[in-house]
Order: C-alpha cells, then sequence, then structure tokens
C-alpha cells in the first residue's frame, strides 16, 4: 500500500521554473516505477513524465520533452518534477502516480491505466 502527496504547485509567470515533489509513503517504494500526469480545466488526464524503478531510465510527453525532468530519490522516498521554461498550456493540476508492476516497460508508463496509486494533485497556474 502506497500513499502519494504531491506539493510545489503554485503561481508562476510563463518562462518561470517550479520543482513539484511526490512524497511517497509504503516500503515497497524504490521497486514501483513512478509518473507524473496532469489535467487541464475541461480536458482529459494526460501524461506527462515517467521514470523507472531505479531511476535508470525516464520517458516524457512530446510537449514537455526538454522543458521537464523527471527524478527520485529513493532513499527520501521522493519523486520530482522539475519545471523549466514554463507556459500558459502547462496549467493543470499535476498528479504523482505509482506503478507497482515491476516489470513494466518505462515507454509503457504514458498509459494511465497501468498505475495502482495516485496522489491528490497539486495546482500549476502559469500566468502570460
Amino acid at each position: 500500500q502506497v500513499q502519494l502527496v504531491e506539493s510545489g504547485g503554485g503561481l508562476v509567470q510563463a518562462g518561470g521554473s517550479l520543482r513539484l515533489s511526490c512524497a511517497a509513503s509504503g516500503r515497497t517504494f524504490s521497486s514501483y516505477a513512478m509518473g507524473w500526469f496532469r489535467q487541464a480545466p475541461g480536458k482529459e488526464r494526460e501524461f506527462v513524465a515517467a521514470i523507472s524503478w531505479s531511476g535508470g531510465s525516464t520517458y516524457y510527453a512530446d510537449s514537455v520533452k526538454g522543458r521537464f525532468a523527471i527524478s527520485r530519490d529513493n532513499a527520501n522516498n521522493t519523486v520530482y518534477l522539475q519545471m523549466n521554461s514554463l507556459r500558459p498550456e502547462d496549467t493543470a493540476v499535476y498528479y504523482c502516480a505509482a506503478d507497482s508492476d515491476s516489470t513494466v516497460q518505462t515507454m509503457c508508463l504514458w498509459y494511465i491505466y497501468e498505475y495502482d496509486y495516485w496522489g491528490q494533485g497539486t495546482q500549476v497556474t502559469v500566468s502570460s
């Protein structure tokens, strides 16, 4: 059983940066692949970034590639999403998710239904 709590969201001007954190509780966090998703008003929840259990593989949506970076600190049970060069279209609620399938390929982590646990979300608003 895993509980996830996101933090670090807020209001930022276009071109600015934010770092989101996802703090996890649970004994097997280090074996879980982790992902970030986001959902804007009136839109479907969409994949943003994912990282393998080891941290050795990452995967990004085309819309954020080169601007966002996902990382993890297994010793502290925390996953991060560094967001740079933010744009108004990045405005959304950002959700952290955990996948307990230790065999999942990183490239498959775009699929929302791979994930077993979800955080409550944190709001990111980018002003123009």
